[in-house]
Order: structure tokens, then C-alpha cells, then sequence
């Protein structure tokens, strides 16, 4: 074959293999959207805590939680495709009202708190980069991401966050940087361990709540109507029933993002013991300390990768806590909500997105430390998750609302465990709290 013709074959194998990649990437949008918005500078603070007080131990973690939180992303999925409806308009309609009004309850605190610590975070970062004190940061960061959703139509947030979802690897290339113990990595990626003490408990809840946060689950099923919604199919019969083809096509979705959330996840856990703990550094409060930190250590390059990293975190997360809010409160109350529809004809649901930014930047000046609040704000999540699980668990094993694609086994089981680890992961941290 001459070298014409080779170049010619060469060309073509690469442009097919361009024409997947977007094809791929095209169909891509709530799962990878919800995966993304799970590495929140919440869970950042929380991985980076991680990493600096236990090292490579706690590696294993993102194998272990993988199938867990996409078994219960893709029953989200399904709740939503399936049904034509939101999580919180499904408990509307088949339970009683003190449970549909105490699980919204549960994700307004959670979320509220996890705004406060979100914007806390992306404005200490910024204060690190710029010099200009965080107090000002605050504010201009909660109007510009207000602004976005009140002003920006579904679709055009939609393509922005997913191109936002690339700001994550940074965490990826600053890993690298760091140079890690590559024998040490993988012992602790495969052989779990843990330690019979508070603080690893408080951990273990704090890393299982950022990644399978009660927004979550509110934000997946709205997102799938919303999807639906976008091609015409305006009420809820027109909703109703999923293809094969369209439930799979979900649940690559899910696990993509998924997996980028998980691999961000093990990534900066990675960054922080090859770097803060392996020099004695395992006592930092935030993401912006492990920032900090890493410029001696690392140089330059992983100092600001980390720190833009979770600024585009924030501007992913923070969003989606805020809408996960309003989905759920319009949905409850039966309300217009949408962000494909404008302000003024779903002024309930922006009046929600705007009262939750306000309360969480209102935390920021209450005299609370928002340092602290990135990472315990994951730990509230670990603690308020099981109950909005087990009524996600409950509603997508249901043949009455889910017809032919009620939970199979796996499933099932993989969200039955999920919800016991997190009970469980608690009850020790409370249990190793008292006896210490």
C-alpha cells in the first residue's frame, strides 16, 4: 500500500472514530450533567480532606460506591422516562402529604446548606487567585448563577454544562503532576481497609453523601422530563412508557457520568495523600487549604489546575442545587416549573431558585464558618439521604408505577445496599462519637 493510500485509510479511521466520539457525546445529558454536578466544591473539600488526613487508604471508595450511586441515578432515570413525571410530583401523587412535605423538607436543608458551602468555596478559591477578599466574590458569583437559570433557556444550559463537565479533569492532570506512589495506589484502589475512629466514619459519610446526594435524585428525573418535554411531548400521557432503546441510551448516560464522577473523585483523593499527607500536611479544612498547599509541593501547574477545577465545579453544582430545590417544591405543590419556561409564567419555581441561593448566600455572612461547611455540608447529605432513597427504592419497584420496568434484582439489591451502607455508616459515626 502506497503512502498516498495509507493516509487516505488513516484520514478515514479518523473521522469515523470522530463521528462516534460525537454521536456518543451528543446523546449524553442528564446523567453526565447529574455526574459532573456530584464533584460540587462540597465534594472537592470533602475528597481533598480525604486524601490529606487518611492518604491512599481511602482509595477504594470509588469502586465501592460506583455501582451504588449509578444503581440509583439510573432508577431516577427510569422514574422519570417511565413515569413523564418528577420524583416529588410521583410521592405527591401515592403518598401522604407529611411525607411528600418532609421529604422536600430533608433536600431544602441539605441543599441550602450545600449552596452556602459551594459559594463559600468557589469565592475562597477566587480570593486565592486574585487577591480580592471572598466577601465580594460571595455575591457575584450567586447573581451570575441566578442570572443563568432565570435568563437562559433548558437547551442552552444543557450545552453549557456539559462543556463545564471538562473543567473536572483538571483534577486528573494535577494528580499526575503530583507524582504518587504508583505500588501504594494500587494496594489501596483494591484492598480496602478502614480505621475504627470518628473521624474516618464522619469521612466515610461525608463521601457517600457527596456522591449519592439527595439533589440527585430530584434533578435525574426532572431532567428526563425536561428531556422529554423538549421534544414536544408536553403532558404527562404523552410522557408516559420508554422505549428499550431509550432506557439504554439513558443508562449509558448515567453510567458516563457516573464514571467521570467517581474517577474525579479518586483523582483528588489521589492528589492530596501523594502531596499534603506524604509531607505531614493532614489537617486541612478545605479544597482552598489542599489549593494552597499543593504550590510547594507540586508547583504551579497542579496549584491552579485545582483551584479552576473547582471553581468550574461550582458553577456546575451549585445550579443544580438550586434547581434540584425548585423541581422538587413545584412538583409538591403542583406547580408550573420548568427552566424551558420563562420567569414570569413559573414565577413559584424561579421564586424557589432565588429564596434558595439567597438563604445559602445569607449562611455566608451569618457569622458560620463556611470553610467547615464544605465539607460537614457532605456530611448532612450521608446523614439525610437514606430516607429519599428508600422512597426512590419503593416508587421504581412498584409494577403499578413502573410497569415492565420495575427494579429487577440487581437493582433492587444494589439500592437495598446502598441505603443500608449509609444507615449503617452513620449509626458509626454517631456510635465511635460517644465511645471516644
Amino acid at each position: 500500500m502506497d503512502h498516498k493510500s495509507l493516509r487516505a485509510k488513516t484520514q478515514k479511521g479518523a473521522q469515523i472514530l470522530t463521528g462516534r466520539f460525537r454521536r456518543f457525546f451528543s446523546e449524553l445529558g442528564p446523567g453526565l450533567i447529574t455526574g459532573a454536578a456530584d464533584d460540587d466544591p462540597s465534594g472537592i473539600s470533602t475528597y481533598s480532606v480525604t486524601g490529606a488526613a487518611f492518604g491512599y487508604q481511602p482509595l477504594w471508595t470509588a469502586l465501592f460506591t460506583f455501582p451504588l450511586m449509578s444503581a440509583v441515578q439510573i432508577m431516577c432515570a427510569r422514574l422519570g422516562q417511565v413515569t413523564g413525571q418528577g420524583l416529588a410530583s410521583l410521592i405527591r401523587r401515592r403518598y401522604p402529604r407529611w411525607v411528600l412535605w418532609i421529604a422536600c423538607a430533608l433536600l431544602l436543608v441539605a441543599n441550602i446548606v450545600n449552596i452556602a458551602a459551594d459559594l463559600g468555596g468557589m469565592a475562597g478559591v477566587t480570593q486565592l487567585l486574585t487577591g480580592i477578599n471572598a466577601y465580594y466574590w460571595t455575591p457575584i458569583y450567586a447573581l451570575f448563577l441566578v442570572g443563568m437559570l432565570f435568563w437562559t433557556s433548558y437547551r442552552s444550559i444543557v450545552r453549557i454544562f456539559k462543556w463545564l463537565t471538562l473543567a473536572l479533569f483538571a483534577y486528573v492532570a494535577a494528580a499526575l503532576l503530583a507524582h504518587p506512589d504508583w505500588n501504594a495506589v494500587l494496594r489501596a484502589t483494591f484492598i480496602p481497609s478502614v480505621q475504627w475512629t470518628p473521624a474516618f466514619w464522619a469521612t466515610l459519610v461525608g463521601i457517600l453523601g457527596t456522591t449519592i446526594s439527595p439533589y440527585l435524585f430530584f434533578w435525574q428525573a426532572a431532567q428526563e422530563v425536561e428531556e422529554e418535554e423538549a421534544q414536544g411531548r408536553v403532558t404527562v400521557e404523552q410522557r408516559k412508557g420508554a422505549s428499550r432503546r431509550e432506557l439504554s441510551r439513558s443508562r449509558n448516560d448515567v453510567l458516563t457520568g457516573m464514571f467521570v464522577s467517581n474517577l474525579v473523585m479518586y483523582f483528588i483523593i489521589l492528589t492530596s495523600a501523594a502531596t499534603l499527607h506524604a509531607h505531614g500536611k493532614t489537617s486541612i479544612s478545605t479544597a482552598q487549604d489542599a489549593a494552597e498547599a499543593l504550590r510547594p509541593l507540586a508547583g504551579d501547574g497542579a496549584y491552579w489546575l485545582f483551584s479552576l477545577g473547582l471553581i468550574g465545579a461550582g458553577m456546575l453544582g451549585v445550579p443544580v442545587l438550586a434547581g434540584s430545590c425548585a423541581y422538587a417544591i413545584a412538583e409538591a405543590a403542583n406547580w408550573v416549573g420548568s427552566l424551558e419556561v420563562h420567569p414570569p409564567l413559573a414565577h413559584g419555581f424561579y421564586g424557589v431558585i432565588a429564596v434558595a441561593m439567597a438563604l445559602g448566600l445569607g449562611l455566608n455572612y451569618a457569622g458560620l464558618d463556611a470553610v467547615r461547611m464544605l465539607f460537614w455540608s457532605a456530611v448532612v447529605n450521608g446523614v439525610l439521604a437514606p430516607p429519599l432513597l428508600i422512597l426512590v427504592i419503593l416508587l421504581t419497584s412498584r409494577a403499578d408505577i413502573m410497569g415492565e420496568h420495575r427494579n429487577g434484582p440487581w437493582l433492587r439489591g444494589l439500592g437495598w445496599t446502598c441505603a443500608i451502607t449509609m444507615i449503617a455508616a452513620s449509626l458509626l459515626m454517631l456510635g465511635t462519637s460517644f465511645n471516644s
